[in-house]
């Protein structure tokens, strides 16, 4: 299919008005609301082969100069202006007219990310092609299911790849052997269910999880872009940055499944790499982003790949010289109680829990430890504490995902609140500590409502303190019907 039509079809599909292809840069999507850019880049090369393909006969294309020509396309007539210089071409393309059956435009995906097809790649396999079409349509995860069409995420929702057929297991489980690691195929035998890392080289990297339910095998694919977003994208609090400043202590990023932490610990790191020169050393299940050296000498090790475990491979790293430490999951005792103690003995340590808030993040690592330890790690944990910071994703009125933040900043307070077995307490901190960048949950939710990013009703759908949250949106003339406190 040429580039032109795979660029039509997705300004289609996702309601785009127009489009600027520059040179190596990322392709900008113009929509009523404002501008979106791809993640994906189009070399100098294809745009110049794009213009060359659709040329009207008998118009020359200027190779240091203007060109206008209209292209007519499936019953649509698209306006195409070239500005082309000597190594840099920009070119416009703004659809004048759409065909009478054409579909209602559907909302961007988040930030218009994967919106279209990558240029120039072209599926090894039959899974790559579900892999590619699910990167064409702006989806974050991919559904194979048995018995039914796959499934892919957008925007948070579950849709079914439109005109697929229903996925057969004997057939689909061939299908995922092409793409899976040995050792991964054998865990799977064994124990129903693997973990793995893929990768389509130049379109995106993917973490695979494989299983068995009662229909036969499944899997389900995570979309994990090469591009790594910065701080400024996810809109970040200063405060957030400037825990990445510390030289000892411990940052821990919270959430439900799916709700973006690792794309936030990933700008974290990737903020670090671009601005300290320091040794960072990740230890993840499987790797997701990968970080070049930067500023920063990075060291990425992989669960079952380069280690046995995240405890084995965290007591090597204090072996390892390292100055930041990233725990992709902390998900036992020991891992936590190694993890707190590199906190102390001066290194920075992010990790990750499956937790909502703040003050419920601090009661699951006491937690974890029997009792007869808990007082140990209470007095550890008040000294090493950093900050917190537990977010959600939501849905964003004009289409895509934003993320909402609570944010704790580790001081004095919180540390003796600690200590003294009043975690419950600790919300009030944050209530308090504005000026220190603290944010409750709340806080970041209701100005995503002022800021007409979500709705009303997203909002306390979202919200942990759904009291507090409806009366917020009381006192600002928004009623929420039917809802229960």
């Amino acid at each position: 299919m040429p580039y032109i039509t795979e660029l039509l079809e997705a300004m289609s599909r996702f309601g785009a008005q127009a489009a600027l292809l520059k040179s190596g840069e990322k392709i900008e999507l113009s929509f009523a609301t404002g501008k979106r850019y791809t993640t994906q880049t189009t070399p100098h090369p294809t745009l110049v082969a794009m213009v060359e393909e659709i040329a009207p006969a008998g118009v020359a294309i200027h190779r240091v100069g203007t060109t206008e020509f209209i292209y007519e396309a499936r019953g649509v007539s698209v306006s195409v202006r070239v500005n082309a210089g000597p190594e840099t071409w920009e070119v416009a393309v703004e659809p004048k007219s759409r065909p009478a059956a054409s579909p209602a435009p559907q909302p961007p995906p988040p930030d218009a990310r994967a919106s279209l097809p990558p240029t120039g790649i072209r599926a090894r396999n039959a899974i790559e092609e579900l892999l590619l079409k699910m990167l064409a349509l702006g989806a974050s995860d991919l559904h194979l299911p048995v018995g039914s069409a796959p499934f892919v995420r957008i925007n948070g929702t579950m849709e079914p790849i439109p005109g697929h057929p229903p996925l057969d297991g004997e057939e689909l489980l061939e299908r995922l052997y092409e793409i899976t690691p040995p050792r991964n195929r054998e865990e799977f035998e064994r124990r129903n269910d693997t973990d793995f890392g893929y990768a389509i080289p130049g379109a995106s990297r993917f973490r695979a999880n494989l299983f068995r339910d009662r229909r036969g095998p499944g899997a389900v694919f995570r979309a994990i872009p090469y591009q790594i977003r910065t701080p400024e994208e996810l809109q970040l609090p200063h405060s957030v940055l400037e825990l990445c400043d510390r030289t000892k202590g411990l940052v821990l990023v919270t959430g439900p499944t799916g709700s973006g932490k690792s794309t936030t610990l990933a700008a974290l790191i990737d903020y670090i790499n671009r601005t300290r020169s320091d040794h960072i050393v990740t230890i993840e299940d499987p790797i997701e982003f990968v970080h070049e050296n930067k500023k920063c000498l990075v060291t990425q090790r992989e669960v079952h790949s380069h280690t046995d475990s995240f405890k084995d491979a965290l007591r090597a790293a204090l072996r390892e010289d390292p100055d930041i430490v990233l725990v992709g999951e902390m998900r036992d005792l020991e891992t936590i109680a190694i993890a707190v103690e590199t906190a102390e003995t001066g290194h920075l340590v992010f990790g990750t829990l499956h937790t909502t808030t703040a003050p419920s993040t601090i009661d699951r690592v006491i937690d974890q430890f029997p009792a007869d330890r808990q007082d140990q790690i209470r007095q550890m944990l008040a000294g090493s504490l950093c900050g917190v910071i537990a977010q959600v994703l939501c849905k964003k009125i004009e289409g895509g995902r934003v993320a909402a933040y609570e944010i704790l900043i580790g001081g004095s307070a919180v540390s003796n609140l600690i200590r003294e077995r009043k975690t419950f307490q600790i919300y009030s901190v944050i209530q308090t500590g504005r000026s220190q960048g603290m944010m409750t949950l709340n806080d970041s939710l209701m100005a995503l409502v002022r800021g007409l990013v979500i709705e009303p009703r997203e909002a306390h759908r979202l919200s942990v303190n759904k009291p507090e949250m409806l009366s917020l949106l009381a006192r600002e003339g928004h009623q929420i019907h039917g809802s229960e406190p």
